[in-house]
Parts: structure tokens; sequence; C-alpha cells
């Protein structure tokens, strides 16, 4: 059975000028239709983590559930929020990914539940090669263990707030994606990464 996907758009969005920049123009349509789509064939149910008005987003008909943790801790808390959804729809299992990262691998999903039956781990973080760290993390993008979202609540409670702080301990596998061609966890920080998320549109369209 394909795990349910929590797709993260909790963040401040502070380098964009605030606001919510899943909901900005990629390619004339709002860069998370472009997330929700590459993400859909992947997973079964889907929500959103975000957090003030769900209203806003009625447009993309997913559940939308907030962080249960105040202060916009980061990426955990939306973790924790769609842990403590997929609970009550009975899952074992989520998939996580970035709102803002929308040419993500079509393969993410096959291949995070392929390295945690062969690493027979809770937790999966994908990780591309880099040249001058050796790999490079992507640590909104992951499969998580539904039963440890009391361990993830009380880390966050303790001030927890770095993924690979709370990951670690776990024994988290690790998900090499070869790069061929533009790097597929290219996420738009800033008006400059949305130009050429752009142009990357472009190029992948041929």
């Amino acid at each position: 059975m394909k795990p349910p996907g929590v797709i993260l758009a909790g963040g401040q969005s502070s380098r964009m000028g605030g606001g919510d920049k899943a909901l900005l123009s990629l390619g004339g349509k709002p860069l998370l239709e472009h997330v929700i789509a590459r993400l859909r064939p992947q997973v079964g149910d889907m929500v959103l983590n975000a957090n003030g008005d769900p209203a806003r987003f009625a447009q993309f008909h997913l559940p939308v559930v907030a962080d249960s943790v105040g202060g916009f801790p980061g990426p955990l808390a939306g973790v924790l929020a769609g842990m403590d959804w997929a609970h009550e729809q009975g899952a074992d299992y989520i998939v996580t990914v970035a709102a803002d990262t929308p040419f993500f691998p079509e393969n993410l999903v096959m291949a995070l539940q392929m390295a945690r039956e062969g690493a027979q781990s809770p937790l999966v973080m994908a990780v591309t090669p880099d040249p001058e760290r050796g790999i490079a993390r992507h640590p909104t993008f992951g499969l998580w263990r539904v039963d440890l979202r009391d361990d993830l609540r009380a880390a966050l409670a303790n001030g927890v707030r770095k993924v690979v702080q709370w990951t670690k301990p776990h024994g988290c596998a690790e998900m090499v994606f070869e790069l061929e061609g533009p790097d597929p966890f290219f996420n738009i920080n800033t008006p400059q990464d949305m130009a050429r998320a752009e142009e990357m549109l472009k190029e992948i369209a041929g």
C-alpha cells in the first residue's frame, strides 16, 4: 500500500518577503499545484501542513493540518502534525515533501521505501552527492514511522529543532538520489530562485 503524503508548507517564507510561498505562480500555476501533481501518483492520501487560515488553500481540495507546537519551530513540527494526522488514518508511515521544491524525483516514495526495507530503519532521508561535502541532505524529504510521534513531540518540547538532531539517534537510513540533469531537490527561497525555477520548468518541458 502507498503511504500517505504530507506536504510541508508551514514555514514563514521570510526570504520571499513573507506570505504563502506555496501560492506563488510558477509556469502560470501555483507552486503548490506542481508539488501536488508530482506527489499524487506516489502516495495514498495527502495532507497539507500549513498554519493560519486553511481556507486560503481551499482550491487544492486537501485536508490542512497546522503545527501543534507554537512559535514556528521548523519542519519537525510539520512532520509531527503529519504523523498525528496519519495515526488517525491508521497509517504506519508517512512521506514528507517540501512545498517549495517542485522538481523532486518521480520515484521518491518507492526509493525511500526500498531504502527502509533494506536498512530495516524507522526513518529514511533523501540525500544527493555533493562534491564538497560528500552528500547533501534533504531533511524535509523523508519516510517517517508514525509510532515515533510521541518521541518527536517530547524532543520538540525539549528544544530540538534540527531534523538530523532528532533522526540520527534513531538510525535514520539515507537514500542517495543520483543527479542527472537539473537538481531535483532545488528549492525556491528567493525571487532569484523562482526565476531559476521558471527556467528549469522550460528545460524539463523540452
